[in-house]
């Protein structure tokens, strides 16, 4: 039996109270559903900003009602302090998962970037330490890399940031630390790669690659690839992130504490293997996509080329193990993808694989970069 199979066996034993913030967004909504089924007593908090309701609606249909009964919902904003104090009583472990997690958004708004993801940070950093949680597990991200030139990206080596993200992401990393240190609050972050699965928001600019290809091969859109499709990303699903944050909440292992860790497969796929992958698994359900082709267009300037994670330190202090390859995790989200993806979206485009104007974003923006 694995690690994370005694651990999901020890928590029914012996539920404790969690914390999720983000907790109607994609990452939270999925981390909410696995702790309920997992009977455990969960306090959620959002402000929509970016959240979903019917994530939230969504995970409740998936759950008896006591498990239901186990989830108590506060709408709040990271951004003040009284509603983290607020969310933070009688909370054993907090796993943040609230930000603004957009590169270009970032870019285009840093202040906000700032508000809510390091002076939101540091709100919640202060109600758990006040509170004394036991242990205090943070969403990083492998932006943190920045300019890092290596393709297989290891935790102690890290670059300039070249964005207010992954600046914010980097702060979030020495708050942490400064904390531990400090306070004696432990705390675990997660330097999340590219993440895909359920209840991943396939609209609008920022929208992560994976969902949006998936949503443009239904609805006969365009497929557009920056580049010759040999760039190539560390694709992780979801439940991977999933197992990788219980483990850090409740892990004893004293080495792992105050430490960051990379949460991916440790695989690269490149975009063209990518766009097949998809395209072989949606066919028999649509079979207009046997000739489809991705679209190619020029690569974009300061994209790096490859992204890998070295994962053995998650490995090793963590007893992290990726329970989903790509294809599985592809397997298991199809369902969720055919029966929610396109009702999301607008009438499909007349006309297949038609390029898109300079205008328009590649169906590769924003998941490229975590």
């Amino acid at each position: 039996m694995t690690n994370y199979k005694n651990l999901q066996n020890e928590l029914k034993r012996n539920p404790r109270v969690w914390l999720i913030t983000g907790a109607a967004g994609f990452i939270g909504s999925n981390l909410l559903e696995a702790l309920l089924k997992a009977d455990q007593k969960v306090i959620g908090m959002d402000n929509f900003s970016t959240g979903k309701e019917h994530n939230l609606n969504e995970v409740r249909q998936s759950v008896t009602s006591n498990q239901r009964n186990n989830f108590n919902f506060i709408k709040g904003d990271i951004r003040v302090l009284a509603d983290c104090k607020q969310a933070c009583a009688g909370v054993d472990y907090v796993l943040h998962h609230a930000a603004l997690g957009s590169v270009p958004l970032s870019i285009e708004d840093p202040l906000a970037c700032n508000e809510n993801n390091v002076t939101g940070f540091l709100n919640l950093l202060l109600a758990a330490r006040d509170q004394k949680v036991l242990r205090f597990v943070y969403a990083s991200s492998s932006a943190v890399y920045g300019d890092c030139e290596d393709s297989l990206k290891t935790e102690d080596r890290v670059g300039h940031s070249i964005s207010p993200y992954a600046a914010s992401k980097s702060a979030n990393e020495l708050y942490a630390s400064v904390f531990s240190k400090t306070y004696g609050l432990g705390s675990i972050g997660l330097r999340y790669f590219n993440v895909f699965g359920p209840r991943q928001d396939p609209n609008g600019a920022y929208a992560a690659v994976l969902p949006r290809w998936v949503t443009a091969m239904i609805t006969r859109e365009a497929v557009s690839i920056n580049g010759d499709g040999s760039t190539s990303r560390d694709f992780l699903y979801v439940a991977n992130v999933v197992q990788a944050n219980l483990l850090a909440a409740t892990t004893s292992n004293m080495a792992a504490i105050n430490q960051v860790f990379n949460v991916a497969l440790g695989t690269r796929t490149t975009l063209n293997e990518l766009f097949e992958v998809i395209r072989s698994r949606l066919l028999p359900d649509y079979p207009h996509l046997q000739n489809v082709r991705p679209h190619h267009q020029a690569f974009r300037p300061g994209d790096i080329l490859h992204s890998q994670a070295d994962i053995s330190k998650a490995k090793t202090l963590l007893a992290y193990a990726p329970t989903h390859t790509l294809e599985q995790g592809l397997d298991a989200a199809l369902d969720w993808y055919k029966n929610n993806l396109s009702h999301q979206t607008r009438v499909a485009a007349p006309k297949l694989l038609a390029s898109r104007t300079n205008n328009s974003p590649s169906h590769e923006m924003a998941q490229l970069q975590p």
